[in-house]
């Protein structure tokens, strides 16, 4: 078993966003980290010092989730305004956007073969998409409230998905069934997920509760109570023995999931963190929260290269899980209080690599309320009031201005403004149509249902017409009986 070495230090903090930041979701390659906040962009920062940042805009209302592709060629991202989007991490910033929800889609999860995408929505609705195809596949439609998650088990072959209902539903993808329901929650639900094994699912509440259930038993095994306020967003380490976790009450907390007990509080955001999550290798973290910038974590926790490990995992021909969270006793539910002794982080360390990265704007809705040469003009005036000299540094700083400047034209859009506002129009009444196909469906869904009930009763009435008329009426027999008598009678 590995040792400890190290507390968790906080590495690097990047700013860039004008809102809270919701999300958060590292490349497979390590190399860059993706974010979406309610000012309705998403960003891509590249990990490396000095290196700038992307922002991605299309969303028109708040980005709620957002993911890398498996082999990390695109990112997904969704968004209150009701659609899914699939942006090419490139300078063109290019997207296509799924639509067929009626509400805010609350979450966006790709399968292990990136073939695949699950949503979440406060329409009630579970919905998968194809990546290759671009095009709605089918629904899940079983929860009773909002949806606020759904994620694909490791072998996409189950889909895990939670809501406002209290309840984390196991979807079969092949036949798009529910065969299972853990309903011991007692408040809405926020989040869920499988470890990378695919043996147990966690689900986090607004009870401030984290509970874990192994699927194989379908027995709770764990039960957290270390937060004192709702629970965002939660983490699995990839070698599934640690588990991080963002309240409301400002902290993210590190679990020990051999143990059973908490370990670290780390205090870093002004405000409540909403996101957390593990690079691929969980050498690093992320949390991002209310104040609008991310921070990134160096973990620290083990000395075990857990990339090594993985493949070990992955190269195993049989499919028999990874013992970790099943071999840990008690077997019985049990809840873990708040232990004095864990250790407490509260770091205020500023960037340790580098200033705040460029930030260069993709997308087509980037515009420009001031012209590039009105700072010219400006330094032009403050160089003639200081006697024709400028300051010291100026050229510099100019240099970059117009670095950035030059890179944020290069990705203006160049269409017609007739010809945007008519795809506008057009995208609106697509839009329109979705939600009518929608609707339409849940109303088709319905009919069938009670055209099977009616066809049932119909059944049911004519095996009971044809039982009576199979029995002899017993006024018709009297008559018969009768009849036989008086003939008898009359012969004698």
């Amino acid at each position: 078993m590995a040792s400890v070495l190290e507390d968790p230090s906080l590495d690097r903090h990047f700013r860039g966003h004008k809102g809270a930041v919701t999300c958060l979701d590292f490349s497979p390659n390590r190399k860059q980290l993706a974010s979406g906040s309610v000012d309705k962009s998403v960003m891509i920062w590249n990990l490396a010092p000095k290196a700038r940042a992307y922002r991605f805009v299309g969303h028109s209302d708040a980005v709620t989730a957002v993911q890398f592709c498996p082999f990390g060629k695109l990112v997904a991202s969704c968004s209150k305004d009701r659609s899914v989007r699939l942006w090419t991490p490139s300078m063109k910033g290019e997207s296509t956007v799924f639509r067929a929800h009626s509400a805010p889609v609350r979450s966006v999860s790709f399968s292990h073969d990136a073939l695949r995408l699950v949503t979440a929505s406060d329409d009630r609705s579970v919905k998968v998409w194809s990546v290759q195809r671009r095009c709605f596949l089918y629904s899940l439609n079983q929860h009773t409230n909002w949806v606020h998650c759904a994620r694909f088990s490791p072998d996409g072959r189950l889909i895990a998905s939670c809501g406002d209902d209290r309840s984390v539903r196991l979807w079969d993808t092949s036949t798009k069934l529910c065969i299972n329901v853990f309903s011991s929650c007692t408040g809405p639900v926020t989040s869920v997920d499988f470890n990378s094994s695919g043996t147990c699912v966690a689900a986090s509440g607004s009870d401030s509760s984290l509970r874990i259930w192994d699927i194989r038993t379908n027995k709770l095994l764990q039960h957290y109570q270390v937060h004192s306020a709702e629970i965002h967003s939660f983490s699995f380490h990839p070698s599934n023995n640690f588990l991080l976790s963002a309240s409301a009450d400002g902290t993210v907390k590190v679990v020990d999931l051999l143990e059973g007990r908490l370990i670290y509080t780390l205090h870093g955001h002004q405000g409540e963190v909403l996101s957390v999550a593990f690079c691929r290798t969980g050498e690093t973290f992320a949390s991002g929260g209310t104040d609008a910038q991310v921070l990134l974590w160096r973990t620290n926790f083990d000395r075990v290269c857990y990339q090594e490990m993985l493949l070990q995992h992955n190269r195993r021909a049989t499919p028999d899980p990874a013992p970790h969270l099943s071999d840990i006793h008690p077997r019985m539910p049990h809840q873990h209080q708040p232990e004095s002794t864990n250790i407490q982080v509260a770091q205020t360390v500023a960037d340790t690599q580098s200033t705040d990265p460029h930030v260069v704007e993709m997308g087509p809705a980037f515009h420009f309320s001031q012209p590039s040469n009105g700072r010219s003009k400006l330094r032009g005036a403050a160089a003639k009031a200081n006697g024709g000299a400028e300051p010291a540094g100026a050229n510099q700083r100019r240099e970059e201005e117009e670095e950035v400047e030059t890179h944020r034209l290069d990705v203006l859009s160049g269409h017609p403004l007739a010809l945007r506002s008519t795809l506008n129009h057009i995208v609106k009444q697509l839009d329109i149509l979705t939600q009518t196909v929608s609707v339409l469906e849940e109303r088709l869904t319905f009919t069938e249902d009670n055209l099977k009930t009616c066809l049932v009763n119909q059944s049911q009435l004519f095996r009971s017409l044809r039982d009576s008329e199979s029995e002899p009426d017993p006024e018709q027999t009297e008559r018969v009986e009768f009849g036989r008598s008086g003939s008898e009678d009359g012969s004698t």
